[in-house]
């Protein structure tokens, strides 16, 4: 959308008015293969999502980001516009999904719970973009990654961890 260029699936899938089919993520089994290897990068939320300021369609996270090799850290600022997370909330069924995660908790808490969980969700898209960004090449300095790049990537690797960033939620309010 805000590239000008075609859309993703998630984009048509919500200005169709249909729903982006999730593909089903298998089961992990246990084995006795050693564990993976350290990542280069350390990676850690500092705050967000926040509005950014002067665009008031879009949220920015900051992360801090530190290469193994690096002496010391950056903050990349992540920018995802309020649209592509609309989006992806209705290509994966997301407000159902939470409706029903939230059955358990008290109607007094529940507003409470649906903010944090609307917040942990742009987390989730903002971290998935900088996995972009890092796979690409990040460097050293503070940078902002903008909302008007990675779209149609960062969307086919949101439908492919869709189920990831549930269970991180989840795990994040603390429900079963």
């Amino acid at each position: 959308m805000a590239d000008g260029g075609p859309l993703s699936d998630i984009q048509k899938g919500c200005h169709e008015g249909g729903m982006v089919q999730c593909a089903a993520m298998s089961g992990s089994s246990k084995s006795s293969a050693p564990s993976p290897p350290v990542p280069p990068y350390r990676v850690t939320l500092f705050y967000g999502p926040e509005p950014v300021e002067g665009r008031p369609s879009r949220v920015s996270c900051v992360f801090n980001v530190k290469k193994r090799s690096w002496k010391g850290g950056v903050q990349v600022a992540v920018e995802m516009e309020e649209g592509q997370l609309a989006c992806a909330r209705q290509a994966i069924g997301f407000e159902p999904w939470l409706k029903a995660a939230l059955a358990g908790v008290s109607e007094a808490e529940r507003g409470d719970y649906e903010s944090r969980a609307q917040d942990f969700f742009a987390q989730g898209l903002c971290s998935l973009k900088l996995d972009l960004a890092i796979e690409a090449g990040v460097a050293q300095k503070n940078q902002t990654i903008g909302a008007d790049v990675w779209i149609g990537e960062v969307d086919r690797a949101f439908l492919s961890q869709a189920d990831r960033i549930k269970a991180q939620i989840l795990a994040e309010l603390d429900l079963p």
